[in-house]
């Protein structure tokens, strides 16, 4: 089974040379055939540098500089386009996950049961925020976008290259690999495996962005929340029916006063709270078409580094020195 490792990097100068250190003989030994893909995402240290410098040194390490920071997802459908080998294995790049785990997830594809397997952390690695953040956005993944496996999802994943196929027309400044997968297969399975604590620096995924993370693929991949608006709309006109029928009793049975300003209060501010909520879910809808249509990239690679004469056997496409970032881009980590 050969193996490219696909890691988006941002602010990593300090993680990557441990972390390539300790993953070429992980790889060696499970593989003769193997890679490392470094994407750097237009991190504002000296990232690239350094990822530039190991791909120039370590043999079966390449690195690809982005021309600026189109966010993680962006990040790794540059890398997997790129990878060479049949099996792609994506992980961070603060030696959170352990190169020494990877074996483990490619146990798991052996034979045809599975194209698509996670790495389940034993003990969630994250503080209480950020972990309910992550649960509540893999439960909306399962619940609106029909994907029975999204509460296992997890960055720590290796699947069979061939499946990118199957989102070769991704485009678009919002892209998700996870639900891009979901598209092509439906053999997915998850195991456990360790994790580390981070030793430098913190997470850049904060609560506030994992939220935005998740309304990106409601908006970007689901058609829930128009549902969603449409039910509330209902909801709001048996409502109004309620209240007018409640009204008409008062007036029949003679209980009725001049006023009659709170019921009309009352109704105005619902019917009101319905139709905004509608025209912000259309807004949303529209706006996504709108970003679409300006062409923006998924990604541009600015510049690329690799031993030379680096052409690794194993390689699934010819084509790899084609254009690549078809699409629209945007995000940060």
């Amino acid at each position: 089974m050969s193996v490219s490792v696909v890691i988006p990097c941002y602010r990593s100068a300090r993680t990557l040379p441990p972390l390539v250190a300790r993953l070429m003989p992980v790889l060696r030994d499970v593989s003769p055939h193997h890679e490392v893909i470094l994407v750097v995402d237009g991190s504002p240290d000296d990232t690239w540098t350094v990822a530039s410098d190991l791909a120039r040194r370590v043999e079966g390490v390449r690195a690809l500089h982005l021309s600026r920071n189109y966010g993680q997802h962006n990040a790794l459908v540059a890398g997997i386009r790129e990878a060479r080998f049949d099996v792609v294995v994506t992980m961070d790049d603060d030696l959170q996950h352990l190169p020494e785990q990877i074996p483990l997830l490619l146990a798991a594809l052996e034979g045809e049961r599975l194209d698509l397997v996670y790495g389940v952390p034993h003990e969630e690695e994250h503080g209480f925020l950020r972990s309910l953040a992550s649960r509540s956005m893999k439960a909306g993944m399962a619940a609106a976008l029909g994907i029975r496996t999204a509460r296992a999802i997890s960055a720590f994943r290796a699947f069979r290259t061939r499946l990118r196929d199957g989102f070769d027309g991704l485009s678009g400044p919002h892209a998700s690999i996870d639900v891009a997968l979901s598209w092509t297969t439906t053999r997915v399975d998850s195991v456990r495996v360790r994790m580390s604590e981070r030793d430098h620096g913190r997470s850049n995924y904060t609560p506030r962005l994992l939220v935005r993370h998740a309304v990106t693929m409601l908006v970007g991949y689901s058609a829930a929340p128009l549902k969603a608006a449409s039910y509330l709309g209902f909801l709001a006109g048996i409502i109004g029916l309620l209240l007018g029928a409640v009204v008409l009793w008062r007036f029949v049975t003679g209980d009725t006063t001049v006023a009659g300003f709170t019921t009309i209060a009352s109704m105005v501010a619902l019917f009101s709270a319905a139709q905004l909520i509608s025209i912000g879910v259309l807004g949303e809808y529209v706006g996504r078409i709108h970003g679409g249509g300006m062409g923006r990239p998924t990604y541009l690679v600015r510049e690329r580094a690799e031993t030379a004469g680096d052409h690794p056997a194993g390689r699934l496409s010819d084509d790899l020195d084609a254009p690549v970032g078809v699409g629209s881009g945007s995000g940060d980590r």
